[in-house]
């Protein structure tokens, strides 16, 4: 599923599910359009994937060298990287929806926006190190999923 740029220069999001649970695609790309809009990223293209555990615990591992699945993944492209055809390349969000429901079990479409919002700002260089980063991105992700962190 893809939401189509129009000539205004929207953001592309490209979903790939390889999973089972239910997911809301279509709101979940609407929320991801709506982010990067917001972060004044206007023709980019993004994909998000949707993974069970196994294939985020693979990734988990190999790219960030740590065991055990993981909820949300994010792969950025350079800054650096050509825009192929005019279109900026922002990255790959990967989110896992039963690391998400185990998060959030009393509302794990909550918890995908959330963690959906999390990946993106992440792409686009924000960050947790410190508190003072662990606030701006926390007040950005609530602004745009409506969803406070824990």
């Amino acid at each position: 599923m893809s939401d189509d740029p129009d000539p205004g220069g929207h953001p592309t999001v490209l979903v790939s599910n390889r999973q089972t649970l239910p997911v809301d695609e279509a709101g979940l790309v609407v929320l991801a359009v709506n982010t990067l809009l917001g972060e004044s990223q206007g023709e980019v293209e993004l994909s998000v994937s949707f993974v069970d555990e196994a294939e985020i615990e693979d990734l988990h591992v190999r790219y960030m060298h740590e065991e055990g699945p993981t909820d949300v993944l994010s792969f950025a492209l350079g800054d650096d990287d050509e825009p192929r055809d005019g279109v900026r390349l922002v990255g790959d969000v990967v989110i896992c929806p039963a690391v998400a429901a185990r998060n959030n079990p009393d509302d794990p479409g909550a918890e995908l926006r959330l963690l959906l919002v999390h990946g993106v700002l992440h792409l686009l260089g924000y960050d947790h190190d410190d508190d003072a980063d662990r606030a701006a991105m926390w007040a950005r992700q609530h602004r745009y999923s409506g969803v406070m962190a824990p």
